[in-house]
């Protein structure tokens, strides 16, 4: 399978991910912001008591905690982490402008409905292959909250990072389409 198309985060345009249908095979590029379960809920916390300001806007957030690097490298292992484990954030994420997010996995079924409405897209990537996908990482930025360690709030710039679409704008689901084609 051929990557159908390149994206560069953050994207000048959010109508870029309009065209993407699910199960289309892209290639990242540009900075990605990166987060699990304890950045997600810190940002949000910091953001209501003003403590914290930052532009989400037409941004991807991937839902990765990554090892540390071996000598010589930028990064360890930086797999996907399961992204139903942030579902409870995601409506507020795009509505601080998030236009996307990365990870693996299903997400519950709110998630279609909220990928739907604000017009953003869930890309899954492989799970199980952390260090292949390190290669793909040419720069680490700490954010916010190193004391996290892997949880804290940073970003990667990337080259070709492989994903597909795991969610379209219009709400079609990966998941729910590929079980769909598999006979009983």
């Amino acid at each position: 399978m051929l990557p159908k198309k390149k994206l560069i985060f953050p994207l000048k345009e959010k109508e870029e991910l309009l065209s993407l249908k699910v199960g289309d095979f892209l290639l990242l590029s540009g900075w990605l912001l990166c987060g699990r379960d304890a950045t997600h809920k810190r940002i949000l916390e910091a953001i209501k008591k003003e403590e914290f300001r930052f532009d989400f806007t037409n941004q991807l957030i991937y839902y990765v905690g990554p090892t540390p690097p071996p000598p010589g490298k930028i990064i360890g292992s930086c797999g996907p982490t399961t992204s139903s484990r942030m579902d409870s954030y995601l409506e507020d994420f795009f509505k601080l402008g998030m236009c996307a997010t990365m990870g693996k996995g299903k997400r519950l079924s709110f998630a279609k409905d909220l990928h739907k409405k604000y017009k953003t897209v869930y890309f899954i990537t492989f799970g199980g292959a952390g260090a292949y996908l390190s290669q793909f990482v040419k720069k680490v930025e700490p954010l916010a909250w190193d004391e996290l360690g892997p949880e804290a709030f940073f970003r990667i710039k990337v080259e070709d990072f492989p994903a597909i679409v795991g969610i379209d704008t219009e709400g079609r689901d990966f998941y729910e389409l590929s079980s769909a084609k598999v006979p009983a």
